[in-house]
């Protein structure tokens, strides 16, 4: 299981990586997320975790500002979930078909990078059978024109005398 990178929280709205020794902006956690880094936010004073208060922020800027995911149209579906029973229900459902499709999306750039690195290799195998066909009709024709001597050789094979 990845350990998740701890990240504290300043009272004055400052995030510190302490595995990087630095001063974070929401971007740059959005990138650690992105590369596949587990954070854990929590307050430098309190040590409560508000993980998933900035993540929340995350995905807030994103929407605002980057190509939104979110249509209007499914944040309300999503508001419309809160406080009944099936909440719950949509929260696993959600969790459950972005792990599904993030899977599916893995398991498809593995096999792009392996059709890249070898993109020709179809193309060999069959310029190779095509060179096969060519010498075989080749030897086919040798063999029509020229005929076969005694010794099952081709009579151009013959030492002069």
């Amino acid at each position: 299981m990845q350990t998740e990178r701890l990240i504290r929280k300043y009272a004055n709205r400052r995030l510190y990586d302490t595995v990087a020794s630095r001063h974070v902006t929401l971007e740059d956690l959005r990138k650690l997320i992105v590369a596949g880094e587990k954070i854990k936010v929590v307050d430098d004073k309190s040590s409560e975790d508000l993980t998933r208060g900035v993540l929340l922020q995350i995905i807030s800027e994103q929407e605002q500002f980057g190509a939104p995911v979110l249509g209007s149209e499914l944040l309300e579906m999503i508001i419309r979930f809160y406080g009944r029973p099936s909440q719950a229900l949509l929260s696993r459902y959600l969790e459950q078909a972005f792990t599904t499709m993030l899977r599916q999306q893995e398991s498809m750039q593995a096999e792009m990078v392996k059709a890249l690195q070898t993109p020709f290799a179809p193309l060999n195998d069959l310029a190779r059978t095509n060179m096969e066909l060519w010498e075989k009709m080749q030897a086919a024709t040798r063999e029509a024109f020229m005929g076969r001597g005694q010794d099952d050789k081709p009579s151009g094979d013959k030492p002069k005398e």
